[in-house]
């Protein structure tokens, strides 16, 4: 999850994208859903929606802490969010799947496999992600620390139909 400001996205387009799914369902879910870019920095939101429009990434992890320092809830299962591009554009309607909480090295392989970055060994994914959680915690004014609680989250991709599982 991504730590841009609010006009960094296209909410509009977004919600757009959403109500074109939502329209497509028996009962149209009542939520608000989520607006997200992955990562950090536009490139790397860019390559890693790439990877979900692709298939290879359908699971994702962040930091409660993020969720509560940007007054977000947690993910629920059932849950949907709007992946963006690097650019702030809408590119997918995502479903949340699975849901767990634990410190980041209790990863399993079959989560880093399905994260799709990297070689997605378990190896990778935690010298990557605890190089990403140093980098992104300062500018929020926190440190890291091995305990921090991690959101490992799975997802499908619901929308739109020519890249939904």
């Amino acid at each position: 999850m991504a730590t841009d400001q609010p006009d960094d996205l296209d909410r509009t387009a977004a919600i757009a994208m959403y109500r074109e799914y939502a329209a497509t369902l028996p009962a149209p879910p009542l939520e608000e859903p989520a607006v997200e870019k992955f990562g950090d920095s536009a490139s790397l939101a860019d390559e890693l929606i790439g990877l979900v429009l692709a298939g290879t990434k359908r699971a994702t992890a962040a930091l409660v802490v993020d969720f509560l320092d940007d007054d977000q809830p947690l993910p629920r299962i059932g849950g949907h969010w709007i992946a963006c591009d690097g650019s702030g554009a809408p590119r997918c309607v995502l479903e949340t799947t699975e849901l767990r909480l634990g410190p980041l090295h209790s990863v399993d392989d079959a989560f880093a496999w399905d994260e799709g970055e990297d070689d997605r060994t378990r190896d990778s994914w935690l010298r990557e992600h605890e190089r990403y959680f140093r980098r992104t915690l300062p500018p929020r004014g926190r440190t890291w620390a091995d305990d921090l609680e991690v959101v490992f989250e799975r997802f499908r991709v619901v929308w739109p139909p020519e890249v939904t599982d």
